[in-house]
């Protein structure tokens, strides 16, 4: 039985909060691996109402993108109308359905699925031999988590309170276990929001196999 990875409800079509300090750093991501050609291709997995598509598509790429939540995509609809971004979910086929891309972008999503393995799975099948995923996740480390803790800060930093909150709580090493599980190789780490040590969120970029 296939689980939605979330049925947030949007309030606005523009890229999110944290967007401001991941957003950056995705773009030197794909503009190193791009690295002027022709190629210009991204699938955002997870692209809620449209903003960090948009952002990308402002900056010349050739954007396709998929959300569960219906209100999310409806909002990026009435707002991003030249963008193809469609009702659709991890748990679908969708490679089959779109096709494969040079690069997969998926950002602050993988904290809310319930089957992590198929998220990635599904990422894989849609990354084109030689492309990269680019995943963001809010950064957990021993000393941030430690930090947290003296100040009395966990219950707001897990957001148990929070309607499709965030349920998995990932570190460099489990998502990297997860995404080289999946058949990537070459992942490395980019720390966004703050120095590394206490960093807001990781970018994990790693690369599908030729």
């Amino acid at each position: 039985m296939s689980v939605e990875l979330d049925a947030t409800t949007y309030v606005h079509a523009k890229p999110a909060t944290a967007h401001s300090y991941i957003l950056p750093t995705v773009f030197d991501v794909l503009g190193d691996h791009f690295d002027g050609s022709a190629k210009n291709d991204v699938f955002d997995l997870g692209c809620g109402a449209g903003g960090a598509a948009a952002a990308l598509a402002e900056k010349g790429y050739s954007v396709v993108g998929v959300d569960p939540s219906s209100d999310g995509i409806n909002k990026a609809n009435i707002n991003y109308p030249e963008l193809p971004l469609n009702l659709g979910s991890a748990y679908d086929d969708l490679s089959s359905e779109y096709g494969t891309f040079d690069a997969v972008i998926s950002l602050e999503v993988v904290e809310h699925v319930y089957d992590p393995k198929a998220f990635t799975s599904t990422m894989y099948d849609l990354v084109k031999p030689g492309g990269i995923a680019v995943m963001s996740t809010p950064y957990h480390g021993y000393l941030k988590n430690l930090a947290l803790a003296a100040v009395g800060k966990m219950d707001d930093h897990f957001m148990p309170l929070r309607d499709h909150g965030h349920i998995k709580f990932w570190s460099k090493s489990t998502l990297s276990t997860l995404l080289l599980d999946s058949g990537f190789d070459n992942v490395h780490f980019e720390y966004v929001g703050r120095i590394p040590a206490f960093a807001k969120s990781m970018i994990a970029v790693a690369q599908k196999p030729l």
